[in-house]
């Protein structure tokens, strides 16, 4: 193996000149590796007058942004962004780059690994550092690349040994958003933009975005559903509970699979993933695809006719019963006590 780098490197995304919330997951999390590496996280700031994100990725541990401004960078674009990341990974090699698995995360991460022969794992769910044995060698310092396989059903941990640089793009919410107290001192690196007659090959005609009117991660109050309701009937109990307790409505990949919900509000490692103060889980055996989506919730509330269902190991309460007849009961309570 080459002699590697210490640095911890995080693109940050932006939209409308506002940096998307999976960026600033990422940055806690690379504080965290960068810190077992004893070296530095950098955030990667790309667009046009961003110097207000730069400035605000030192709240969430960066100690250096790599600042790239021009007004041919307002909006994504393949080209300019890859060659700038290229260019930059070339010359610096840090030891590990994170993108948000976005659709923009997506499209770019392998363009930049594939031009820097760089280790890359997409839609990780989580990462670590350690020393690991491979084909006899000692690898020190390996970032263990953590994601569901085949549909979610196995949990595989991928190494990239052999390159110098390791990349991945990890999914929105499953990192903890934690800023720190005190913020790191400013360190802000400008590149000049050189532009490059490949830049003009695709072009912006017209943007359309639709905001997502589903707000799990930030919902306080979560009732989730899974197939063991039944029938898309039962499941309307699971919108009466949510109304009555003022939260949302999720479900479980079963769930949305078996159109009881839509996609949009499926909680777990192909979901999203969520940590409110209180999740109830309704007709959900609890697989460890689903758990990884909300066992980090303040208080879980399990009902379940199956006593032995993986779902009671981290509920907080668990009721063992016929949810049909136990959330009219539930509904029932909570009216009277709001009265």
């Amino acid at each position: 193996m080459q002699n590697l780098s210490n640095e911890v490197w995080v693109f940050i995304e932006q939209r409308d000149g506002k940096a998307v919330d999976v960026s600033l997951e990422l940055l806690c999390k690379g504080r965290k590796l960068a810190e077992q590496l004893h070296g530095p996280l950098k955030a990667v700031v790309i667009g046009e007058d961003v110097k207000s994100i730069a400035d605000e990725t030192f709240k969430y541990g960066a100690n250096e942004v790599l600042l790239i401004q021009h007004k041919e960078l307002k909006n994504y674009r393949t080209l300019p962004y890859s060659r700038i990341l290229n260019d930059l990974i070339i010359k610096f090699s840090p030891r590990i780059v994170l993108f948000g698995a976005t659709v923009i995360g997506r499209d770019l991460a392998p363009r930049v690994a594939s031009n820097t022969k760089s280790g890359l794992t997409a839609d990780c769910t989580e990462l670590r550092i350690d020393t690991i044995t491979y084909l006899g060698k000692e690898c020190k310092d390996i970032l263990l690349q953590i994601r569901p396989a085949f549909g979610g059903n196995i949990i595989a941990t991928i190494i990239t040994p052999d390159n110098p640089v390791q990349m991945a793009t990890v999914r929105e919410g499953v990192m903890e958003l934690s800023p720190l107290e005190k913020p790191n001192k400013t360190k802000i690196t400008e590149i000049p933009f050189l532009p490059d007659p490949t830049d003009a090959l695709v072009e912006i005609i017209e943007q359309f975005h639709q905001e997502n009117k589903v707000n799990l991660k930030g919902a306080p109050v979560i009732v989730a559903g899974g197939y063991g309701l039944g029938t898309k009937e039962n499941f309307k109990l699971i919108h009466e509970l949510a109304h009555v307790l003022g939260g949302e409505v999720a479900g479980s990949r079963a769930a949305v699979d078996a159109g009881f919900v839509p996609h949009e509000r499926q909680v777990g490692q192909t979901g999203i993933t969520v940590r409110p103060k209180l999740y109830i889980a309704v007709g959900i055996s609890g697989a460890i695809q689903h758990r990884a989506g909300m066992q980090e919730a303040n208080k879980i509330i399990a009902i379940n006719t199956d006593p032995d269902a993986p779902i009671f190991q981290i509920a907080h309460y668990g009721i063992v019963g016929d949810a049909v007849d136990i959330i009219p009961k539930f509904i029932d309570a909570y009216k009277h006590k709001l009265k």
